[in-house]
């Protein structure tokens, strides 16, 4: 059997290696120990939701949101600022941007939009495990949504646990104090509640 993707995963693939690729020469160059580290956790990452697209067949729009988020990630941790812009910090990261000066960066941006998509995964998958026998899709109910957006919740503050060893292991990194934490916890929430309620508005009435 072969184990060459579909033809329509291939812009896929090709896109998520091609900004991976060039995250990878970019750090090199750079001799940045941190975003070494986050490469090789999108790797592991990609190898993560390639088994469970082979198990439950994730949508193209679930693809290409994951690979819009590996995107925003990367350059949010390698794209320098232009000289005068706002940044909280002491590296003028894309990351490190006050979109609204003290009230918006654009990590929490990053944070809400990435775990909003998570959520939307956390349904996806529910969904299908719940499948009906005659193959009708259940209702997204008020119930599994706050199940789904506690899930995607959950794997933000998993996130933070990596950030947390990376602060352990790594020298100078960009990830931030306490605050900081607090503040993407609360993007987190925020990213899950909007994609639940997407999820119940834009879901077709049952029958």
């Amino acid at each position: 059997m072969s184990t060459n993707p579909p033809a329509k995963l291939l812009p896929v693939f090709l896109f998520n290696g091609a900004y991976i690729a060039l995250a990878v020469a970019t750090s090199l160059a750079r001799g940045n120990r941190e975003f070494i580290f986050y490469i090789v956790v999108m790797l592991v990452l990609i190898a993560v939701m390639s088994l469970v697209h082979r198990r439950v067949k994730l949508t193209s729009g679930l693809l290409w949101a994951f690979s819009a988020w590996g995107l925003a990630h990367m350059a949010g941790g390698l794209c320098r600022l232009p000289a005068g812009w706002p940044y909280n910090g002491d590296h003028a990261v894309l990351y490190s941007w006050w979109i609204i000066p003290e009230r918006l960066k654009y990590d929490q941006i990053v944070h809400a939009y990435g775990f909003g998509v998570t959520t939307w995964l956390c349904w996806h998958i529910l969904r299908n495990a719940l499948r009906q026998p005659d193959g009708g899709m259940v209702h997204p109910t008020f119930g599994m949504l706050t199940l789904c957006a506690a899930a995607g919740m959950g794997f933000g503050a998993l996130n933070e646990v990596i950030e947390f060893i990376a602060v352990l292991t790594i020298p100078n990194t960009n990830v931030g104090g306490y605050e900081n934490t607090g503040w993407d916890l609360v993007a987190n929430l925020v990213g899950s509640i909007l994609a639940a309620l997407i999820i119940r508005f834009t879901a077709k009435s049952p029958g």
